[in-house]
């Protein structure tokens, strides 16, 4: 039953798909679409997708950013991410381009994680997640701007990351999913 466990793609009859709203960083759109017998309108946010990177050092610490997000009020703790804004890029340049961006570092050691889609019922968006190990300084500072101005970064021991996702002291959807995945995957790796 494990291996039948999984979501099921759908393809459906969209009717009509249409730009309701052109952000400045992505869209809405209104799908009309048909489902069994019904004709449904949903609004969207038309997203780009992005990708997320757990960088984890050899005394198994994971490099954790701070920043302001202005949707939940929060300087809220998250790994570093980014969207997937450059068109046809490899998803494991995304990720390295955005360690390198938020952190200043590169990974010698790429593995994917997986993905999660964090708003499925409003929201295409999907981020793929990294672990990226063999982390040293880019010899570069990249300029911030804007909500990144003011980043803190700070190298947490696995394990207390994982505690505080599960108090709910921490509550990015792609942290907490990483976070976890990642003490799962050294959990197998170690047993």
């Amino acid at each position: 039953m494990t291996e039948l466990l999984r979501d099921e793609p759908l393809e459906v009859e969209v009717i009509s798909s249409e730009l309701a709203y052109r952000g400045a960083v992505w869209n809405i759109r209104e799908d009309r679409f048909r489902y069994g017998d019904d004709e449904i309108v949903r609004h969207y946010v038309d997203h780009t997708g992005a990708v997320a990177v757990v960088a984890l050092d050899e005394d198994d610490r994971v490099l954790l950013i701070q920043q302001y997000r202005h949707p939940i009020r929060t300087r809220d703790w998250e790994i570093p991410a980014g969207l997937r804004d450059v068109d046809g890029e490899d998803l494991q340049i995304t990720a390295a381009r955005e360690l390198a961006e938020e952190a200043d570092l590169t990974a010698s050691s790429w593995e994917r994680l997986g993905e999660l889609a964090p708003t499925p019922g409003g929201s295409d968006e999907v981020i793929h997640l990294f672990l990226a190990r063999g982390i040293a300084s880019s010899g570069e500072t990249f300029a911030r701007d804007a909500e990144e101005a003011d980043i803190r970064a700070e190298w947490v021991p696995l394990e207390d990351a994982v505690a505080a996702v599960m108090s709910g002291r921490m509550r990015n959807a792609a942290l907490m999913v990483g976070v976890l995945m990642t003490a799962e995957r050294l959990r197998r790796d170690r047993s």
